[in-house]
């Protein structure tokens, strides 16, 4: 058994990007450095990958019902064969189908949007009319792009992107199908986005109601408009289960980038579940707003945050494990932002029940870092961090906060569990005793802990002798497991089969290394 030891052994350091507040779906600039760089020699040519692999190229695209149709666009070579390409519309304005057929992979030609934005309401009363357009993409699909591509789920439309734990759905770069990547290979493409109409906050309108439709906030580096917010929050903007999302965040203006996975306004008729976010040069996951509830998730060298939640979401997550890179990424956790809008509602509320949680940036601030107002609770989790890195910091007395509208309190924590050689510092107006006050005031945590992991994430005889909180009284959602951390035991390992394996972390069986497509 692989125990993780209090200090962990750093690789060479990354410059890890700045918190992403609620303005930004990406990291601000250093701004007030002038830099001058020299001409830089002309590279010599990145030779063409060898051929090779056990794939054939697939004879031509499918048809399928968007009248735009796939465009076939030849063949592209890597080294697990070679593939036919067909490029996606910019647009599906029909519910249309990608199926998997071997040897083909599908390719994102800049933004593509499935169906027209609807507005804030399902009706005509904003001027707007939905085009109820489903994309659904079956197991065992790869979808690829470079550059500022991206994909667009509009309200009033949504994605059926459901695969399995022996094909998952894979969203990757285009240097990853041509096995340029290395272990560090982030930022090549943008992301996929969810846009729903449930409440947000922080609107783009001045004037507008928080929570409101007239509250609607706009997806950052986008040049077309992309919207997001209503007041509908049981919308749905689809399923997504047992997807791979690789090598995202990409600038798409300014220093505006997107994640693996971003909701704007999405519902809580949104489905997610099995969900894996690898090598983002952004945050892991970003949640802006609306009703999240998620199951699942893995998100693995992110560079800045892993879990971004922001704008008066309600979130609902379990089974969660977050894995830095060797010397990358910021923080774990950032929860809101200190922005002067505290005390809009909805106020956020994020819970988190059986997380694991795993820090390796010793030149971070902070493994968890809970502020603007914001409230939250975290239960049943293991967290780990280097030497000279605080587990928790809580800012703003807004943050800590007993009374006020949709006011949850302090910050709650139970059964939670710190392997951290600092466990707590001070946050602004929220010192590092007040923070440890309110760790200690909950049920069964224990800021002494030596942890037993392996693998990273399998519990071992220390994580399965703490007692569990039943987490059902937070929300009907979560499921009362009876152990802490994120995977009881390698019996009950989810992680199995739909993952990739990286220098980072190996979850042992699986569809192969992350730097790889998978064959099928």
């Amino acid at each position: 058994m692989t125990t993780i030891s209090r200090t962990l052994v750093l690789g060479c350091s990354m410059l890890a990007l700045a918190a992403c507040g609620p303005e930004d779906i990406a990291s601000p600039g250093t701004g007030g450095n002038v830099i001058i760089n020299n001409p830089a020699p002309t590279p010599a040519p990145t030779p063409a990958p060898t051929p090779g692999g056990s794939v054939t190229a697939a004879n031509g695209c499918p048809t399928i019902a968007d009248a735009q149709g796939l465009s076939d666009e030849g063949t592209i070579s890597g080294p697990t064969g070679e593939y036919r390409v067909c490029a996606m519309p910019a647009r599906f304005n029909t519910s249309s189908t990608l199926p998997y057929v071997e040897g083909l992979l599908y390719r994102m030609a800049g933004r593509v949007d499935v169906g027209t934005d609807g507005g804030p309401t399902a009706d005509a009363s904003d001027g707007a009319t939905d085009s109820n357009v489903t994309l659904t993409i079956a197991p065992g699909a790869m979808i690829y792009a470079s550059g500022s591509s991206f994909l667009m789920v509009n309200r009033g439309n949504r994605i059926n992107a459901v695969g399995t734990a022996s094909r998952p759905i894979l969203f990757t770069s285009r240097d990853n199908v041509l096995g340029l990547n290395n272990e560090n290979s982030s930022g090549q493409w943008g992301g996929v986005v969810l846009a729903g109409r449930a409440p947000v906050t922080d609107c783009i309108a001045p004037g507008a109601t928080p929570g409101t439709t007239g509250c609607e906030r706009q997806v950052e580096g986008a040049a077309q408009p992309a919207l997001f917010g209503g007041a509908t929050p049981d919308d749905s903007s689809g399923r997504m289960s047992y997807v791979q999302i690789r090598y995202s965040g990409f600038v798409l203006s300014g220093d505006s980038e997107l994640q693996s996975l971003t909701t704007g306004g999405s519902g809580s008729g949104t489905q997610l579940d099995h969900i894996m976010s690898y090598n983002s040069s952004d945050d892991g996951v970003e949640f802006f707003g609306g009703r999240v509830n998620l199951k699942n998730l893995i998100v693995v060298g992110a560079e800045d945050d892993s879990i971004d939640t922001d704008t008066g979401v309600k979130a609902n997550l379990q089974y969660v494990i977050a894995v830095q890179r060797e010397g990358a990424g910021d923080t774990i956790i950032e929860a809101d932002s200190s922005n002067g809008l505290e005390n809009s509602t909805p106020r956020q509320n994020t819970q988190i029940s059986n997380a694991t949680f795993v820090h390796r940036n010793a030149s971070s601030s902070q493994a968890i870092r809970i502020r603007g107002g914001t409230d939250y609770a975290l239960v049943n989790s293991v967290i780990v961090a280097p030497s000279g890195v605080p587990c928790i910091r809580l800012d703003d007395a807004a943050t800590i906060q007993t009374s006020g509208a949709d006011e949850k309190g302090a910050p709650r924590f139970n059964s939670v569990v710190l392997d951290c050689a600092t466990n707590f510092r001070d946050g602004g107006d929220v010192s590092a005793s007040q923070a440890q006050a309110i760790f200690d005031a909950g049920s069964n945590n224990n800021k002494d802990f030596t942890n037993t992991l392996s693998m990273l994430f399998i519990n071992g005889s220390n994580e399965n002798g703490v007692v569990a909180f039943n987490p059902t009284a937070l929300s009907s959602f979560f499921d009362n497991a009876n152990f802490v951390g994120a995977v009881r035991d390698a019996a009950n390992n989810w992680t199995t089969g739909w993952t990739c394996n990286s220098a980072a972390i190996s979850f042992g069986s699986n569809v192969g290394t992350c730097t790889s497509l998978p064959i099928y």
